[in-house]
């Protein structure tokens, strides 16, 4: 069997993973931690990914206890990211792409949390929730792609919770979505907040600029607490999502939910979808922070298909692409 490595950097987390046979055999990462308050932005990930790739590269090869002929195959994430930080950890895949003389492979984001999703959960065809910093996308496959049937149509869920955070101050470790969770579990008022669900689509920015409004007001005034605003923001936030995906599984006929993205491990987020999935007969597939986090064996995994497939990307196209939509890859590996 194939043995692939994956690099992954298309935001603040870097990542080095190895696969042979769906079995990770490692798959260290590294993520840049800002100050409370701040955000991250391209140019300072891409110097910390520049000054960390290397020692995470050798460790993932010591952990994996293989060497670089061992590899059949170097794979990338080509996109959707951060431009800076997503061409910082490409050039590293080029350069040992060449020095140990593997083919590579271009790999889309998306489908390495889909395919990383279906590895480990054992989901067959189910209708997937990708809801990252990044992203936020109701996805399902028909006919060689993988169809977007809702998404966001301004900022995605997990940019919204890290962008309140930031009005909180609260800490970027580990991470402010995780901080956020943990402070809703202690809130105990629902403050109503705008319920932004358009057909198949959501939009958060005005929730967003509806809550920052609430916190300048009723915190100084002392109506309520960080914990509530919490809670009713990821109450609110998660029934959108949670609605939109209800209605795709409806259309595809599917007893199947798969969450993926790094707000996938939010543990509401999987109890709010079990509840449904259960009204329906269904089940939710969700994976732990190992794997829902951007990592780069799910990159390794999504490239393993493709090598296997006989997609391989020519080193002229190895490039890097902000925008990189989901449904544009010719699934070559389903039925």
């Amino acid at each position: 069997m194939p043995t692939v490595i994956g690099f992954e950097g298309s935001a603040n987390k870097l990542g080095v993973g190895i696969i042979r046979n769906g079995e990770v055999l490692s798959n260290p990462r590294v993520t840049f931690i800002t100050p409370p308050g701040q955000g991250f932005l391209p140019r300072d990930t891409a110097k910390h990914h520049q000054a960390n790739i290397l020692e995470v590269l050798r460790k993932a090869l010591d952990e994996a206890q293989i060497k670089p002929e061992d590899i059949d195959c170097v794979c990338y994430t080509k996109g959707p990211g951060m431009g800076a930080p997503l061409v910082s950890v490409a050039v590293v895949a080029r350069t040992v792409a060449q020095l140990w003389k593997k083919p590579i492979i271009g790999v889309n984001h998306c489908i390495g949390h889909i395919e990383m999703g279906r590895l480990i959960t054992g989901a067959v065809n189910p209708v997937v929730l990708y809801v990252s910093g990044g992203n936020t996308q109701v996805i399902a496959y028909s006919q060689r792609r993988y169809r977007i049937f809702g998404e966001t149509i301004d900022m995605a869920v997990g940019n919204c919770l890290d962008r309140f955070a930031r009005v909180l101050k609260l800490s970027n470790d580990p991470s402010p979505g995780y901080n956020i969770e943990q402070m809703a579990k202690r809130g105990k008022q629902y403050i109503e907040l705008p319920y932004t669900v358009k057909g198949m689509d959501v939009s958060f920015s005005g929730i967003l600029s509806f809550i920052e409004d609430v916190a300048d007001k009723k915190l100084k005034a002392g109506e309520c607490t960080p914990e509530d605003l919490c809670f009713s923001l990821q109450e609110t936030l998660f029934a959108m999502l949670v609605e939109i995906t209800e209605r795709a599984m409806a259309h595809c006929g599917s007893e199947e939910v798969l969450i993926v993205g790094g707000v996938g491990c939010n543990v509401r987020l999987q109890e709010m979808m079990g509840e449904m999935a259960s009204e329906r007969c269904a089940k939710v597939f969700a994976i732990d922070e190992r794997y829902c986090i951007d990592n780069g064996a799910m990159i390794a995994q999504a490239g393993l298909l493709m090598f296997q497939s006989g997609q391989i990307t020519p080193f002229e196209e190895t490039w890097c692409t902000q925008r990189y939509r989901t449904d544009e890859v010719e699934v070559t590996w389903r039925d």
